[in-house]
């Protein structure tokens, strides 16, 4: 259930999207949320879509009490409810506050490098897919804010998908924010070995007061989700895979 959308939020959503929709259709099967998943026929594309960290993992520290992880899972959670409402295949590497490592193995010193090579399995499983991975950022400085987004080096179709998300977040949301999309090196785990069309979006600053307040409230996370959504869809009916 999209249940954080606000009406205004979601009728436009609606209107954009109903203009989109023949295209889809050629590219979408049923919708479908879950963890793991077996691998797909090649003429479906599948929006895996990870959110960072998890359980024993907060990931960066905020001003407030509110985790990134928490954040990460409610923004992933928002994006996939809008896709899989418009028709899309969406996959969730985790729906739940967990780390994706093998609890039946010896994990100690090795959750986050199973966690990780774990997410990276569910994404390459598909033949056809396309890896959303939502994060936060942080800095020292307070002054710093903004959404920017990471593309792998391993298809150029990254590069536009993560142009379509900077740009569409910008013109909708940030105005003054002019980060531009950036390559993906070999210490982002994900995109450095993800064999499709991947980006990896750092929200924003939870290091800045301001943009911290901002994303602990359900109508911000809701139409930064509206836009992140609105982004793959475009990019899909445009013909991305």
């Amino acid at each position: 259930m999209i249940k954080n959308i606000t009406f205004t939020s979601f009728f436009l959503f609606f209107i954009a999207i109903s203009l989109l929709f023949s295209s889809l259709g050629l590219y979408f099967s049923d919708p479908v949320t879950e963890v793991d998943a077996p691998i797909e026929e090649s003429h479906k594309v599948t929006i895996v879509v990870d959110a960072g960290h998890g359980g024993e993992d907060g990931g960066a520290s905020a001003y407030g009490n509110v985790p990134e992880k928490e954040l990460n899972l409610e923004i992933s959670k928002t994006i996939a409810d809008m896709l899989a409402f418009c028709g899309a295949r969406v996959v969730m590497t985790r729906n739940e506050d967990i780390l994706l490592y093998d609890k039946n193995s010896d994990y100690n010193g090795k959750k986050k490098s199973q966690d990780l090579a774990k997410r990276l399995e569910i994404a390459n499983s598909y033949e056809c897919s396309i890896l959303i991975s939502i994060h936060m950022n942080a800095f020292p400085e307070a002054k710093y804010k903004g959404l920017q987004v990471y593309y792998s080096a391993n298809t150029d179709s990254s590069y536009d998908l993560a142009s379509l998300i900077q740009n569409t977040t910008r013109v909708a949301l940030m105005p003054e924010n002019n980060r531009k999309p950036k390559k993906a090196n070999s210490n982002i785990y994900l995109l450095d070995r993800y064999i499709g069309t991947g980006v990896l979006i750092e929200c924003g600053f939870l290091s800045n007061p301001d943009e911290y307040a901002k994303l602990c409230t359900e109508e911000y996370r809701a139409e930064l989700s509206l836009s992140i959504a609105s982004s793959i869809l475009k990019y899909i009916a445009n013909g991305g895979r």
